[in-house]
């Protein structure tokens, strides 16, 4: 006859199961640690367990790296390495007690070292992706909000963790990690980050539907970090900030979120991101002042230069802010009329005119006014306010007719109103 299992152990006025011992007692574990309750009162005990598991499982995972033959002997304990991970994991989201507690019993330095060994495995195995994931959300989690565990996570998984991630494209398939570390990146890390996302955002396979989601968390970081750091690009204005780093990784957000908003699947979700539309059309504003005011990098703006070097990226930011307001607008009558209320019509269609003394226009349409062009038309579209406005700018004169013309725009008369057409068939792409 089997001995009876021993009677579950409170955790603080929640029953667990315990000893921890077996995979049935940490699924138990994890989803008790969804509760916010559970996981603030969680004992430090807990997390001594789950490690002594977690380490216990390593061992076979040493094994298998230096004896082949023992991989298939690896099921059990990949699936105990998989729960710990997510027991872990559960334990550390907003809760700032549970990351100090985990993270002081070097629980990191362990992940760490075990994920690097996941790679040394020559197997492709579901169970070892799974667990493989699953020790990258723990160390997002852990490192969320937390410059404590951020540092630690930083000193045990850079350079050589991150390398690998990057190099094996699972870097971008982690936002959490993604989130959690970027706080701690240089700028010029940053830089070679948001120019991986770039890549992908560009590349030729489109993004697939496991991707979208990974992207939209993406998203919400570029998004938020772009509306309340974008303002840094003025100091650029400044010759003795002319290579300011910061400022310019924070022009490199932009054309993150221009390939964002290029997504239909992304597109939506940032059309209606809180404060960012209006950000946008109040950074234009400034450097269009900032501009005309006196000669700096933002006087002749038109020109998106095709180099990876950040010392470069600032020359097209004018015209990427254009380009945003245009996708923000697209199909979208909230944002349109949105920037009709900012007086950000008159403003866009202001900027091309220092755009003929850009010395790097070598098109027909240089590159600031198609960008123009695309706004106006996304803001107009099925939008007879936004028309009429540009339709009496130019009656006044205060748009000018030949540049409305350039643009592809004319305005014509029709009884007692003024109605604004396209002379173009197909927008620029």
């Amino acid at each position: 006859m089997a001995a009876p299992r021993p009677p579950p152990a409170r955790l603080s006025g929640v029953m667990v199961p315990a000893p921890i011992q077996d995979l049935e007692a940490l699924r138990a574990l994890t989803a008790l640690f969804k509760e916010q309750r559970n996981r603030e009162t969680a004992p430090r005990t807990i997390f001594q367990r789950v490690l002594d598991i977690l380490k216990k499982s390593s061992h076979a995972v040493e094994l298998a790296c230096r004896d082949p033959s023992q991989v298939e002997h690896l099921t059990s304990s990949l699936q105990l390495i998989t729960e710990c991970f997510r027991c872990l994991r559960n334990a550390c989201i907003e809760c700032s007690v549970n990351q100090n507690s985990i993270r002081n019993l070097d629980t990191i330095g362990v992940a760490v070292d075990l994920i690097l060994l996941f790679r040394e495995l020559r197997v492709e195995q579901e169970s070892l992706l799974t667990a493989f994931r699953c020790g990258l959300q723990f160390l997002g989690n852990i490192a969320s909000r937390n410059e404590d565990s951020q540092s630690v996570v930083w000193v045990h998984a850079f350079p050589e963790l991150f390398l690998f991630l990057i190099i094996t494209d699972h870097f971008l398939k982690s936002p959490e990690l993604v989130k959690a570390m970027y706080a701690k990146m240089s700028n010029q890390e940053r830089v070679t980050l948001l120019d991986l996302m770039i890549a992908k955002l560009v590349g030729d396979e489109p993004l697939t539907k496991d991707d979208i989601p990974v992207f939209l968390s993406h998203a919400e970081l570029i998004a938020s970090t772009f509306v309340n750091q974008c303002k840094i690009v003025l100091k650029l204005t400044s010759e003795q900030h002319a290579d300011d780093e910061e400022a310019l990784a924070t022009i490199r957000l932009l054309d993150v979120l221009c390939e964002m908003t290029a997504n239909t699947d992304l597109l939506s979700y940032l059309q209606v991101f809180p404060g960012l539309l209006e950000r946008v059309i109040d950074l234009l504003r400034l450097i269009h002042v900032a501009g005309n005011d006196t000669a700096n990098i933002f006087s002749t703006s038109g020109c998106v230069k095709a180099e990876g070097d950040v010392s470069n990226v600032a020359e097209g930011f004018k015209s990427h802010l254009i380009r945003l307001i245009g996708n923000l607008c697209y199909k979208n009558k909230d944002n349109q009329d949105k920037v009709n209320e900012l007086d950000g019509i008159p403003l866009i269609l202001d900027s091309c005119s220092i755009d003929d003394s850009n010395p790097y226009s070598f098109t027909p349409l240089p590159v600031l006014t198609q960008w123009v062009v695309y706004a106006i038309r996304n803001l107009t579209e099925d939008n007879s306010q936004n028309q009429d406005l540009i339709a009496k700018m130019e009656q006044q004169g205060l748009a000018d007719a030949s540049l409305l013309k350039k643009m592809g725009l004319e305005v014509e008369k029709r009884g007692d109103r003024l109605i604004l057409k396209s002379t173009r068939d197909t927008p620029p792409q």
